[in-house]
């Protein structure tokens, strides 16, 4: 298959994320051929922003294209699982956002038990939709395909060493998209909505660790957690400005989870809504033989200052920052930097040349089992063996 005809569902910042990585293949070995957005306008404000030709406000019409062999899905995360099913029975390969599902119901309209269970029963479906019609699935987490991420792993492989503590983290002063502040939107909070990074990192890490030395991945056994909402601290709720965000519904708004994989290694993860400061993608890596400590955000490469924040105008800085003032560390090339031209081109390829990407299914399945595992360990104060 020498070009890929691209169709993109959806048209808001993930899908602008998803069109602007593309765009640096566009020509060459792929082509975003359509757009579909719930509104007309929508679509056509997109197809002109990305020279995009044709416009849908159906999925079914875009999906029902011969010419198109990839779509992505870049969409509110309680839609992921249906449009991946649809998508897949088109026979499509398909890209799938983070997290992959979850489950979408007032927060105390069940247990968490039971939603770790409906949970799984929608990524199951995904994996069995996507291997019945035999279509390649590229998920969109973003952290495998850091630079810094992919240098770690290299890194890994000349050393020889062994993974025994994985830190990770991934926060920020809060999401302003008004899906997020409620279970029945989301899926969960901050351990779902930002946690499925840093968690899909760690795990990816040890996938690929026991895939190089044994052919095997090594996966997560068992995982304790704990969440809150810490933004309805009295003195939160008190204050005459509010930097954080605080209008969260029923959702968490700090995480913390500690996984334990098969080999004994273990991994603390890091997801809140209450840091301020701009976004933080962090992972360290403690091998039995070195430290390998990876900034995605922030990092150094270019530091700037102003006493005010208006001296830089209308130029972004960088993600989620409460101020343009004083020392800021915007990066030159963000998105490169995150990995998403990375991950669009492996997709891409991986389509071309019919194999599996770096990041796919496995990952995407698991992640989702741990962190809905986490919210089973925060509500019955327990570790959850994770049982397959």
């Amino acid at each position: 298959m020498d070009r890929i005809g691209i169709g993109i569902i959806g048209a808001r910042f993930a899908a602008d994320l998803h069109a602007h990585a593309l765009s640096r293949l566009r020509g060459s070995t792929c082509e975003i051929l359509a757009v579909c957005s719930r509104t007309k306008e929508s679509a056509e404000i997109f197809a002109k922003k990305f020279n995009i030709p044709h416009v849908y406000t159906d999925h079914r019409a875009l999906l029902d294209r011969k010419d198109i062999q990839l779509v992505t899905l870049p969409v509110v995360t309680s839609l992921h699982h249906v449009l991946a099913i649809d998508a897949a029975d088109a026979g499509k390969h398909l890209v799938v956002e983070k997290p992959l599902t979850g489950c979408f119901v007032d927060a105390d309209a069940m247990s968490r038990q039971a939603m770790f269970a409906e949970a799984m029963q929608n990524a199951d479906a995904v994996v069995e939709a996507c291997r019945r019609n035999r279509v390649t699935v590229g998920y969109a987490e973003n952290f495998v395909y850091a630079p810094p991420v992919a240098k770690l792993r290299r890194l890994m492989d000349a050393s020889g060493g062994t993974l025994l503590d994985l830190r990770a983290e991934e926060s920020h002063s809060g999401s302003h998209a008004a899906y997020s502040r409620r279970w029945s939107t989301a899926g969960g909070g901050s351990m779902l909505r930002m946690g499925s990074h840093p968690i899909g990192a760690v795990i990816h890490l040890k996938h690929y660790e026991g895939l190089k030395k044994s052919g095997k991945p090594i996966r997560v056994k068992s995982v304790l957690a704990d969440v809150a909402q810490l933004s309805k601290h009295p003195a939160v709720q008190a204050a005459p400005h509010k930097y954080l965000v605080t209008a969260w519904e029923d959702v968490e708004d700090w995480s913390a989870a500690i996984l334990t994989f098969e080999d004994g290694a273990k991994a603390t993860v890091f997801s809140t809504d209450v840091s301020l400061g701009g976004v933080k993608n962090l992972v360290t890596a403690y091998l039995d033989n070195a430290v390998v400590q990876v900034n995605i955000n922030p990092n150094t490469s270019l530091q700037v200052y102003a006493p005010d924040g208006k001296i830089w105008g209308d130029e972004y800085l960088t993600e989620k920052v409460e101020t343009k003032g004083g020392w800021q560390f915007p990066s030159p090339d963000e998105d490169w930097m995150r990995g998403y031209p990375q991950e669009m081109e492996d997709f891409v390829d991986a389509v071309r040349e019919r194999r599996e990407p770096l990041s796919g299914l496995l990952l995407a399945h698991e992640t989702v089992e741990v962190i809905y595992a986490g919210y089973v360990s925060a509500q019955e104060g327990r570790r959850v063996e994770l049982v397959r």
